[in-house]
């Protein structure tokens, strides 16, 4: 089997990035999306576009999911022109969506029941590091696994995290990722709404806590989204939704309390209700009353 063939599927704003990694690294990619023009990007600088995942499967000893959730992931791997009926034996899937760990051990069983093996493989980082080939993975998974993708992971990922030989880890490892994630989004919006309402420069306002205690990789990174206006999804509202809602979902099987993602969860909720779920996941600051933002980006 040649390593060298390898599948994307979902070229969003993690998965173009990933894919374009892996053609800088010399590998033959495969890609498949919903968008056609994507697509033709794509082959234009060199990838394969496939139609349907079952084509991409056919063709790829290695295939990577980078789509939204467990819905998307079941689809594109099981549903109607899925991949798995077109897999070789021997072959695996990196398994790269946000799902619950309870999801990423049923995808697991069933792929090995199809003879292929699959490493639990959530990844963090954003589109630029996807871009640059410096993602970070959370990856679990046998040890087979590992041997047949470490080209892979080299290709696109700074640091590759080894959690364990059951899949599950990883995923459990990013549902937490997720958690500080989303509150640190939510207590960054908190602030600059006071900010906002309190009359205080919110330029200076960001320049000041970047280099201050309060400072988080959130705010740093988010607030210039807020401070231009500019709402483009890189990762949405609705994506902290889902995210936030794994959280809560994993804590209350085992009746844990986690009461400060519950009340992100909520002012996510709040954005998506009144119309901003498609919107980048800054835009939670528009939940709050009274506050004039800067002007949207036409």
């Amino acid at each position: 089997m040649s390593s060298k063939n390898v599948g994307v599927i979902g070229l969003g704003a993690m998965g173009l990035g990933v894919a374009r990694s892996l053609l800088r690294a010399g590998f033959t990619v495969h890609a498949c999306d919903i968008r056609p023009e994507v697509l033709r990007t794509f082959a234009l600088e060199g990838g394969v576009a496939c139609e349907t995942p079952a084509e991409l499967g056919r063709r790829s000893d290695i295939v990577l999911t980078l789509v939204v959730n467990a819905a998307q992931t079941e689809t594109v791997l099981f549903g109607e022109h899925g991949a798995v009926a077109a897999m070789k034996p021997g072959s695996l899937v990196i398994a790269s969506a946000t799902v619950s760990p309870d999801a990423a051990i049923s995808f697991a069983k069933r792929l090995e029941a199809a003879g292929i093996l699959m490493l639990d493989a959530p990844v963090s980082g954003g589109a630029t590091r996807a871009a640059s080939g410096e993602m970070t993975v959370m990856s679990s998974g046998p040890a087979a696994a590992y041997a047949l993708c470490e080209p892979v992971l080299e290709a696109i990922a700074g640091k590759v995290y080894r959690l364990g030989d059951a899949h599950g880890i990883g995923s459990k490892v990013k549902i937490i990722n997720q958690l500080l994630a989303g509150v640190h989004i939510a207590a960054a919006a908190e602030a600059m709404a006071l900010g906002l309402r309190e009359g205080v420069d919110p330029n200076a306002l960001h320049e000041v806590i970047t280099h201050s205690a309060g400072n988080s990789w959130m705010f740093e990174n988010r607030v210039p989204h807020i401070l231009a206006g500019d709402y483009t999804p890189l990762s949405a509202v609705d994506i902290f939704v889902k995210d936030l809602g794994l959280v809560l979902d994993t804590a209350r099987r085992t009746k844990f309390p986690l009461p400060l993602s519950a009340a992100a969860h909520q002012m996510f909720m709040m954005a998506s209700s009144a119309g901003h779920g498609g919107e980048d996941d800054s835009a939670v600051i528009k939940i709050f009353p009274g506050i004039e933002l800067p002007a949207s980006k036409p």
